[in-house]
C-alpha cells in the first residue's frame, strides 16, 4: 500500500491540525470541493483558521460547514456571495476579510507554491483593494505590490489519482486546485478514484505527486447543484 494513502479524512489530517492555521483551499463555489476533509476540520475543532479560498461554498457547504461553528477567523477570499453567514458575520465584524481578485488570488497561490513573496499587478489600483499596499510605477502605470500564500496546509479535491500522488482534475473541479495544491507546507488530496502507478497518462496529470503528501479517497459524493431554476409546469 503507498505510504501516502489513509483509511479516511481524519486520519489524512492527523499530527497536521492545530488552532490559528493558514489554510489554502481549492474549490469554486460546491465544484471541486474537498469536502470530506473539511468535515474533518469541522470535526476536530480547531479554531481561529485563515482560510485562502475563491469563496466560502454556500450555507452549510464547504468552508460554509466551519463558518456555522465559528472555526475560521478570516477569509482571503474573491467571491463571497451566496452565502448569507458569511455575510451575517462579515457585517457584524466576527469574521475577517481579505478581499482578492480571482487572478490576483490565484497567482498569489501559485506564487507561493513557486517560493515567489511577492510580485506587480495592475488589477485593483485605485479601489478598496489597494488601501495600505505598496505601490510602484512601471512604464508610466501604477502597479499593485501583492504577497504569495505560503500557507501551513493545503486541502485538494480531485477525479484520479494514482498510489504516487500524481493527480487529476475533472473539467472546472481543476479551478483553484492546482495553486491551492502547490502553497501549502503540506498537501492532502482527496480523490474520486485511485488507480495504480504508471496507469496515468503522463501528459495529462495537472499535480505531480512531488507537491501531494497524503490522499484519501472520498467516494461516492453526491454532486450538489447550487442553484436549480426550474420553469413552472403549464397547464395542459
Amino acid at each position: 500500500m503507498s505510504k501516502k494513502l489513509y483509511a479516511d479524512a481524519a486520519a489524512a489530517l492527523e499530527g497536521l491540525l492545530r488552532d490559528d492555521l493558514l489554510i489554502a483551499c481549492g474549490g469554486f463555489g460546491l465544484s471541486g470541493i474537498p469536502e470530506r476533509l473539511l468535515d474533518a476540520v469541522r470535526d476536530s475543532g480547531v479554531k481561529d483558521l485563515t482560510f485562502a479560498s475563491n469563496n466560502a461554498g454556500i450555507d452549510n457547504e464547504g468552508i460554509g460547514k466551519l463558518l456555522r461553528t465559528r472555526q475560521v477567523r478570516k477569509m482571503i477570499s474573491s467571491y463571497v456571495g451566496e452565502n448569507k453567514e458569511f455575510e451575517r458575520q462579515y457585517l457584524s465584524g466576527e469574521l475577517e476579510v481579505e478581499f482578492s481578485p480571482q487572478g490576483t488570488l490565484a497567482e498569489r497561490m501559485r506564487a507561493g507554491g513557486a517560493g515567489i513573496p511577492g510580485f506587480y499587478t495592475k488589477t485593483g489600483v485605485g479601489t478598496l483593494v489597494a488601501q495600505g499596499k505598496e505601490t510602484k510605477v512601471f512604464n508610466g502605470q501604477e502597479y499593485l505590490l501583492e504577497q504569495g500564500i505560503f500557507a501551513d496546509l493545503s486541502l485538494v479535491k480531485a477525479w484520479k489519482a494514482d498510489d504516487s500522488g500524481n493527480v487529476v482534475f475533472r473539467k472546472t473541479a481543476r479551478n483553484f486546485n492546482v495553486p491551492a495544491a502547490t502553497c501549502g507546507k503540506v498537501c492532502v488530496v482527496e480523490v474520486e478514484e485511485l488507480v495504480p502507478a504508471g496507469s496515468l497518462d503522463p501528459d495529462s496529470i495537472h499535480l505531480p505527486g512531488v507537491y501531494v503528501q497524503r490522499i484519501i479517497v472520498g467516494a461516492p459524493y453526491d454532486k450538489k447543484i447550487e442553484f436549480r431554476t426550474v420553469r413552472k409546469r403549464e397547464e395542459a
